[in-house]
């Protein structure tokens, strides 16, 4: 058995004295992990960081195997990331998101959006909103997606501004008037008629808002929580924009 694909490193764990196993989210492939044989090198760890992008060539004699990586650099981020916390933070928790998808089944439109995400840490407040987005995406791919285009209660398709935290559906400021200590806040971002603006409050409203519906629709059925670096990046983004705003 032998494919070739494109592929994004989500973890690495050593293996023996000398190897590494190595966990990657492929473009067809799916999340898909292998042996690479001297992974543990000083000369193979900076190719086997978290959020690099790499071509693989996976090998083995049957496809219930583990099998091995042949692989080769793309595009390394990993100083990139390395330069700020949030980054750092920011791939931990998107890797974990990844590990969520079922192992060896292809999710191609996630991929791409990681592969989009992940080139884009430079600017904090944007990677929170490319985040907020990926966690939507994910919930969606995995059968808990969110009805963001039309209200939940009339059917109206204008000033959507809050979440139903029940249904998962938007509603509107109308229908939502009675109700609002009680429904999520829709962020800017997220709103079709939205011009590209956004504050600090929309990226706190959008993680509350994804939080809460990983937690309760994927990670709780899982025995899981979020992971601490979801907290840290959302930390860490918060102090870096604060530190911006100072004159």
């Amino acid at each position: 058995m032998e494919w070739t694909d494109e592929g994004i490193v989500l973890g690495v764990r050593r293996h023996g004295e000398s190897s590494a196993i190595v966990e990657l989210l492929t473009r067809g492939h799916g999340r898909h992990l292998g042996l690479v044989r001297g992974g543990s090198s000083s000369r193979m760890r900076p190719l086997l960081q978290p959020g690099n992008s790499v071509r693989a060539v996976w090998r083995a004699r049957l496809d219930e195997h583990l099998g091995t990586f042949a692989l080769e650099a793309t595009r390394l981020r990993a100083a990139t990331v390395l330069a700020s916390s949030h980054a750092v933070y920011g791939v931990t928790h998107l890797a974990s998101l990844a590990r969520l998808l079922p192992e060896r089944d292809p999710h191609e439109d996630i991929y791409d959006m990681l592969d989009r995400t992940l080139d884009d840490f430079d600017d904090a407040g944007e990677a929170a909103v490319h985040l907020v987005r990926f966690e939507l995406a994910m919930l969606a791919e995995l059968g808990f997606g969110l009805d963001l285009e039309s209200c939940a209660a009339t059917g109206a398709t204008s000033e959507l501004i809050y979440v139903s935290p029940k249904s998962g559906g938007a509603v509107s400021r109308q229908a939502g008037e009675a109700w609002q200590d009680r429904l999520l806040r829709l962020p800017a971002f997220l709103r079709a008629e939205n011009t590209g603006g956004w504050s600090d409050q929309d990226l706190r409203d959008g993680f509350r808002m994804t939080g809460l519906f990983l937690l309760r629709h994927v990670l709780e059925p899982r025995g899981q929580a979020h992971s601490d670096a979801r907290e840290g990046f959302i930390n860490a983004v918060t102090r870096h924009r604060a530190r911006v705003a100072i004159p």
